[in-house]
């Protein structure tokens, strides 16, 4: 066993485990023990020592321990449509380059936000157990020039998985490059630090032969520590792009100034901001973290004011059945919006107006052209 697997054994993963640590109450207990029946809990240490137990709004906390909101009524288990994208067990195809596969439903830390709540440490039946039928499928689809291998998330399956997964796709000449969906370097960089460097030389190894990125996913500041930066080094040595995908979080980082550190931070570390998305209506997640469109918009215009060139690169989306839909902004009464990744051709590069309420969070009823 390696020194990051011990670690990651000795993460809290249940409400008795953090009651002492997080000063809980009887009352507070009973509660969440119902939540941790429904959504698991899982929390490194080093993670869990980034919240400040003095204010019981911290973000990280928010991001991290299970609250009452996840019971509240509303919500969908699969906002986007991966059910319908679904080729193989455990493979999507939803935009025509990219082939999006789920290698596990483990993570190294269970976010309340979650948009896989229903999958995240739970079920395994949409995850991936046939990479050669996998392989078959990306060879007969000359179209798909992209791998993105997520889940769950993808750095907490194995050296040697990773290795099946990059040998067998690295060989198919119509594949340019690879993507891991990981947030380990932010909720677990033990997992790149204290791997004995395998991992790093196995990136290595596979970046001189296809590009990798990695894409992980920082949400406030405060989870730019100088042991996340090393690991995004390390990785940035190895050979590997880094691209980050921010999701606007109510609580978190729905505050011009917070984004725009954020942001600016991230960009000074390497990590390349490449998408901010509207956080998705999750069962167990909408009411507790969405932010209405409207006021969404004026917080990321106003946050982009204090950002560098590099910063503000990222676009506002969200992820719709329909595809990713670029949030542009607000227009008086309406709202802006334009298909940045379509599903269907029909509605590819897009641009329409929708009358929004100032309470509306998503696009519910987005009708076809």
């Amino acid at each position: 066993m390696k020194k990051w697997e011990r670690s990651l054994e000795c993460a809290y993963r249940s409400i008795r485990e953090l009651k002492e640590y997080l000063g809980l109450t009887e009352e507070q207990e009973r509660g969440l023990l119902e939540i941790e029946e429904r959504y698991p809990i899982l929390i490194p240490r080093y993670y869990l020592d980034l919240i400040d137990r003095s204010d019981k709004a911290d973000p990280v906390r928010k991001m991290a321990v299970p609250d009452l909101m996840e019971f509240s009524f509303g919500g969908k288990k699969d906002t986007s449509g991966e059910g319908e994208n679904t080729v193989i067990s455990g493979m999507q195809h939803k935009y025509r380059e990219t082939a999006l596969i789920l290698t596990t439903n483990q993570c190294a830390m269970y976010c309340r936000h979650c948009f896989r709540k229903r999958l995240v440490g739970l079920a395994s039946g949409e995850v991936a157990k046939k990479i050669p039928e996998m392989v078959r499928y990306v060879k007969s689809h000359k179209e798909i020039n992209n791998i993105l291998l997520s889940g769950g998330d993808a750095f907490l399956n194995s050296d040697a998985t990773l290795r099946t997964y990059l040998e067998s796709f690295c060989s198919i000449e119509h594949i340019k490059f690879i993507r891991f969906g990981t947030r380990t370097p932010v909720t677990f960089p033990e997992r790149i630090l204290d791997d004995d460097g395998e991992i790093l030389a196995l990136l290595g190894e596979y970046s001189r032969k296809k590009e990798i990125v990695v894409v992980t996913q920082f949400n406030h500041p405060n989870e730019i520590t100088e042991k996340a930066e090393s690991a995004c080094r390390a990785l940035r040595e190895s050979g590997c792009l880094i691209r980050n995908q921010t999701v606007l979080l109510k609580g978190v980082n729905d505050d011009p100034k917070v984004l725009s550190n954020l942001m600016n931070g991230l960009s000074g570390i390497g990590v390349m901001p490449y998408y901010l998305f509207q956080c998705r209506p999750v069962e167990g997640v909408k009411n507790q973290f969405q932010v209405p469109l409207k006021k969404a918009a004026r917080i990321v215009d106003e946050a982009k004011k204090s950002m560098s060139g590099p910063a503000k690169a990222f676009r506002f989306v969200m992820s719709h059945p329909r595809g990713k839909i670029e949030i542009i902004g607000n227009d008086q009464d309406r709202m802006i919006f334009k298909f940045h990744q379509a599903k269907n051709e029909q509605d590819a590069s897009r641009i329409f107006f929708m009358d929004i309420k100032d309470d509306d969070a998503w696009l519910e009823n987005l009708q076809p052209i």
